[in-house]
């Protein structure tokens, strides 16, 4: 992993919502499902739209274990960006279709350095 793999974040105080996520396994549902990817690639399009919105970084495994993690500015621009109306029908399809199990964890980032800072 590069770098430029990584998320580029402000100094903290910020917030992160993580993303865990196992998808389904049957065949309609491969890790090559072009809805799914499409829709992944237009959340991210339309989170980096939203008030509040500083970044994103995801990985998935070839077993279909994936960690999505985007950062906000607020706890309010969380709640926004739940409620929007693209990203709630991205929710329900997820729910119905594509995860047979997801959690969200959401945190404030009170420290943050990198190897470079040490």
């Amino acid at each position: 992993m590069s770098p430029s793999s990584f998320a580029i974040t402000p100094k903290p105080p910020y917030y992160v919502v993580i993303f865990i996520s196992q998808r389904t396994t049957t065949p309609e549902n491969s890790l090559n499902d072009k809805e799914y990817n499409k829709t992944g690639d237009r959340m991210i399009e339309l989170a980096s739209q939203q008030p509040g919105f500083i970044s994103v970084e995801s990985t998935r495994n070839a077993d279909g274990f994936g960690v999505t993690m985007s950062y906000w500015d607020s706890r309010t621009s969380i709640l926004h960006w739940k409620r929007n109306v693209e990203h709630v029908i991205a929710q329900e399809k997820g729910k119905s279709d594509w995860y047979d199990h997801y959690e969200v964890r959401i945190a404030k980032v009170e420290k943050a350095y990198s190897m470079s800072d040490l």
